[in-house]
């Protein structure tokens, strides 16, 4: 059975850069988006090996702390 869970940033800051599409695999750490918060890229990694369901930002917008920027679904 597969569950549908978000994935939220720990850091408030702005997407730089989105490192997956709707649909790619992934293996659990491997980078959904890179935030850059204080002059720094933090990346918001899957919490597990999943499928992106849908991306919740674009680059440039603003997020904040535990802000949820992609549904990803695990098996």
């Amino acid at each position: 059975m597969m569950a549908e869970q978000q994935v939220e940033t720990e850091v408030g800051g702005s997407v730089c850069k989105i490192e997956c599409a709707e649909g790619d695999s992934l293996f659990e750490g491997d980078p959904i988006v890179i935030v850059e918060s204080m002059k720094m890229e933090i990346p918001v990694g899957s919490p597990a090996n999943a499928r992106v369901v849908k991306l919740l930002v674009a680059v440039g917008d603003t997020v904040r702390e535990g802000q949820p920027v992609a549904i990803v679904e695990t098996a």
